[in-house]
């Protein structure tokens, strides 16, 4: 590769390539601005890489082949031409991440018969059951009647099934298109956070950042094991609302775990877990599929609004983990979607 970047490097401008050596060094830890090159133009080049191939080759995927394996972030200026300038692109490593494609060895536990998910599962919410608990708890934790009143830890008993954190029509109309609850195993930790802008970042450590701390939400009381899982979410995940759904990328340097009513095929008897490595992204929601799709029914955890995704840091869970549901795990979000 050294030839072909030395070759991209003398296209770049001074104040270009001090922005590059920024990049490098902090990892991505701040968005950055965008960093243009000649889209295409591998004459003299003994390896005809894309500009944005060779940079996310060099400094972050060494695997990587194709231009096709990676996706530009939503808030990348340069990702199809600045200002309808189709001769130059981004090339800014950090302004991409790899896509997780259904082509990759699928986790363990996407191989397990339904007859095997289903052993061992706590009895399923009947439909009486959860209309009754959804009247019987909206008011006291839907987003609409949060006050400045409300106690910042709710607590769900283990014998009985998840709050419904649905959202009510009066949240719909602030203008949000999603609210985030995060949950420690099955205690709900804060009031529900709503996003306004097309992207947020979720987080414990992102210098020069803003989005959703999760640092900064109190408790009172954390397990070693809460403690411990916390000290991997560090940089989080970013999700970014888009044309037809919404996508996560993982900014962490482990493992994210994500679920949604759309990640399963229309048939299945079991709830798919996509597991997503860091520097990866996927389409965590479909708006079209989910018009398609009736409520979602998860045995054991009670009411869970269709308009929503789960998502796990740094472990999974499924009939191949010793959790079985994630109000198992330590650490997760719930991302409770407004209807397009």
């Amino acid at each position: 590769l050294k030839p072909a970047a030395h070759a991209l490097f003398k296209k770049l401008k001074d104040e270009e390539l001090e922005l590059l050596v920024q990049v490098v060094e902090s990892r991505g830890a701040w968005e950055s601005g965008c960093i243009l090159a000649p889209r295409g133009d591998a004459r003299g080049v003994k390896q005809g890489l894309p500009p944005q191939v060779l940079l996310c080759r060099l400094f972050r995927w060494p695997d990587l082949h194709q231009s096709h394996e990676l996706k530009h972030f939503c808030y990348c200026a340069g990702g199809q031409g600045v200002c309808r300038d189709l001769a130059v692109l981004c090339c800014n490593p950090h302004h991409f991440s790899r896509l997780a494609v259904p082509e990759t060895p699928p986790p363990p536990y996407l191989k397990v018969s339904c007859e095997h998910e289903n052993q061992g599962m706590e009895p399923t919410v009947t439909p009486s059951r959860r209309k009754s608990l959804r009247q019987g708890m909206r008011g006291s934790c839907s987003g609409s009647s949060l006050g400045p009143d409300t106690p910042l830890l709710t607590e769900a008993p283990l014998c009985s099934p998840l709050p419904d954190t649905s959202l009510s029509w009066s949240t719909v109309k602030d203008g949000c298109w999603c609210k985030l609850a995060y949950w420690e195993y099955r205690t709900r930790v804060g009031r529900l956070y709503a996003v306004h802008e097309a992207s947020v970042n979720v987080f414990c450590e992102l210098p020069w950042g803003s989005g959703f701390c999760l640092a900064q939400l109190p408790a009172a009381y954390r397990s070693c094991a809460v403690r411990r899982a916390r000290g991997k979410i560090g940089r989080g995940l970013l999700l970014s609302r888009e044309p037809g759904g919404v996508w996560a990328y993982n900014r962490s340097e482990h493992p994210i775990f994500v679920s949604s009513p759309t990640l399963s095929p229309p048939c299945a008897c079991g709830l798919t877990v996509l597991k997503v490595l860091p520097g990866y992204s996927a389409k965590v929601f479909d708006y079209d599929w989910a018009g398609d799709r009736g409520g979602w029914q998860l045995p054991g955890e009670g009411p869970c609004d269709p308009h929503s995704i789960r998502i796990s840091f740094a472990k999974g869970w499924g009939p191949c983990y010793s959790r079985q549901f994630i109000t198992s795990c330590p650490c997760w979000l719930e991302v409770l979607l407004n209807q397009p």
